[in-house]
């Protein structure tokens, strides 16, 4: 039997707040910054004393993991921005297109596979975007398919590795799996939703890749720091993975890799690190922060107590069909709540006592890939729209409705069919 919560005073306050700060990080009135809504939701629960202090800290002290390998991960994405390594990737998919704008497409869709596979789907949406909307225009063609392939695989591949999304950690938590486990359940998934993703994106977008483009004659060459970036980023890609099949959590080591990597670039540029800090957005480590603390608010009022028992209910009733239902659920909700909140409380569903692998999984893959139906759905596309505003580059919440609403449903089916 579910025990779903009485919709007292206190209790409707909390899901109120919790609401109205959700909609406005995904909306942002004003334009005020994403973190504003969140800490300020968060705030409200305390002076409301809907939630008390100690539970508001400890919910962030449960955070420190993700909030870590965030940390790290935005180093080093802005490391690598900084060195060219980004650009150069981009220069060499126009050079070795040859003029082909299919090929163009599909190598700028194979880098954005690795970036978000290594370096995390914000790597992709946030900095290898401007850098392919850059040489698209130096190469003559229409920005758009590429610059929605960067979009579309900074989800569609983020759950081919444990480190691939920050939500994969806010899903599993403690208890994520051993690379080697994580390999066996979304491998076959991953290729699924990756080659899906691909063939629809060429398939809306045939007129434009069907005409030439024009060729650059020469690669820019790295300088010695920036190669030394890229061994540095390499070491730290390791480390991750070597933590993950130990079954360690990822935050502190991916942070103290990225720090030596940091520090031996650094060194050698015999530089101080402020310019490096200064272009990291940390706001996004408060927004974490504080949509902690309004799911911790929502979690006392019994709501997330009771989505967990009927999950578990469908579950032992029926694990493969919950999986499909799971999946799916999340996939949509993750657009009506943005991802991240969506992945904690799921997280917090799926961790409560046993639950089949099948149906954890098709959660993660609803988490990760849900988003590439509409922009409000990760902070990850959030953050891509900012980056194309920042060239002058306008997408409508239309467009990509129009791309996501084919790519996303038929790419989720065939991740969750290969579970």
């Amino acid at each position: 039997m579910i025990h779903w919560p009485v919709a007292s005073a206190p209790h409707l306050a909390t899901w109120a707040i919790a609401a109205i700060a959700t909609a406005a990080v995904i909306v942002r009135p004003g334009k005020l910054p994403e973190a504003v809504w969140a800490v300020g939701g968060a705030l409200a629960l305390l002076t409301g004393g809907l939630l008390s202090l100690p539970a508001a800290l400890q919910a962030v002290v449960d955070g420190a993991d993700v909030i870590l390998f965030l940390t790290g991960m935005m180093l080093l994405a802005e490391l690598a921005r900084r060195e060219g390594l980004f650009d150069t990737l981009a220069s060499w998919a126009v050079r070795h297109a040859e003029g082909s704008a299919r090929r163009l497409f599909g190598l700028v869709f194979a880098i954005g596979v690795v970036v978000t596979v290594f370096l995390s789907n914000d790597a992709t949406a946030v900095v290898l975007t401007p850098a392919v909307y850059v040489v698209a225009k130096k190469a003559g063609a229409k920005p758009l398919p590429y610059l929605f392939a960067c979009a579309f695989i900074a989800n569609a591949a983020s759950f081919v590795l444990p480190i691939s999304n920050p939500a994969n950690l806010v899903v599993f938590g403690d208890h994520m799996p051993p690379l080697a486990t994580w390999l066996r359940a979304f491998a076959l998934p991953s290729i699924a939703a990756v080659a899906m993703t691909w063939a629809v994106l060429a398939w809306t977008f045939r007129g434009e890749l069907a005409k030439r483009v024009e060729t650059v004659s020469r690669v820019p060459a790295l300088s010695g720091a920036a190669r030394l970036a890229a061994v540095g980023i390499g070491g730290v890609v390791l480390a991750m993975l070597a933590a993950s099949a130990l079954g360690f959590s990822l935050g502190a080591p991916t942070l103290i890799a990225t720090l030596m990597a940091a520090g031996a670039v650094q060194a050698t540029r015999r530089e101080a690190p402020w310019a490096l800090l200064e272009h990291v957005s940390w706001s996004v480590l408060v927004l974490v922060a504080g949509l902690f603390v309004l799911v911790a608010g929502v979690g006392q009022t019994g709501l997330i107590v009771a989505l967990t028992e009927g999950l578990h209910v469908a579950a032992r009733a029926a694990p493969r069909a919950t999986a499909w239902g799971a999946g799916a659920l999340v996939a949509f909700a993750a657009n009506l709540m943005n991802n991240l909140p969506a992945g904690l409380v799921a997280g917090t569903a799926v961790n409560s006592g046993p639950m089949p692998d099948a149906v954890r999984s098709a959660v993660a893959i609803g988490i990760d890939l849900g988003p590439n139906l509409s922009v409000t759905g990760s902070l990850a596309t959030i953050l891509w729209l900012l980056a194309l505003r920042r060239e002058g580059e306008r997408v409508t919440a239309w467009q990509f409705l129009r791309v996501g609403m084919l790519a996303m449903p038929l790419a989720l089916v065939a991740a969750l069919a290969c579970l």
